[in-house]
């Protein structure tokens, strides 16, 4: 399967999705002006990974911000891991800096409304 490479912007997100290097993180700052439209491509991705996903699937969440549009993206990309989980090994880690409550709170609250393993990684 063909990787999903897109470069992080001022608004956007950086997307490194590489299968065969088992590395999926969505990093930097999200707040697109129209967020549906932003996050299409990654659930088109997504789609296709999981008719073929690989045995153990970590993802990595690296924001260092995100408005309400991409809360709601970033949820819905939970539930696809979520029912990914029924049959494989997926693992989310929520990376947040040392100071920043917001981040880890955000994390704890996907984490009780999405029954998946969630490893919270300072730093």
């Amino acid at each position: 399967m063909e990787k999903l490479y897109i470069e992080a912007t001022d608004d956007t997100p950086g997307i490194n999705f590489n299968p065969d290097e088992n590395t999926f993180i969505i990093s930097d700052r999200s707040l697109p002006e129209n967020a549906i439209e932003f996050y299409l491509p990654i659930f088109e991705w997504l789609d296709k990974y999981c008719s073929n996903p690989n045995n153990q699937t970590a993802f990595d969440f690296k924001l260092d911000y995100f408005n309400t549009a991409s809360a709601k993206q970033i949820a819905k990309i939970l539930l696809v891991l979520k029912k990914l989980s029924e049959n494989n090994d997926v693992a989310i880690n929520w990376h947040y800096k040392e100071e920043d409550n917001d981040m880890l709170a955000s994390g704890l609250r996907y984490s009780k409304l999405i029954n998946i393993n969630f490893e919270f990684i300072k730093y």
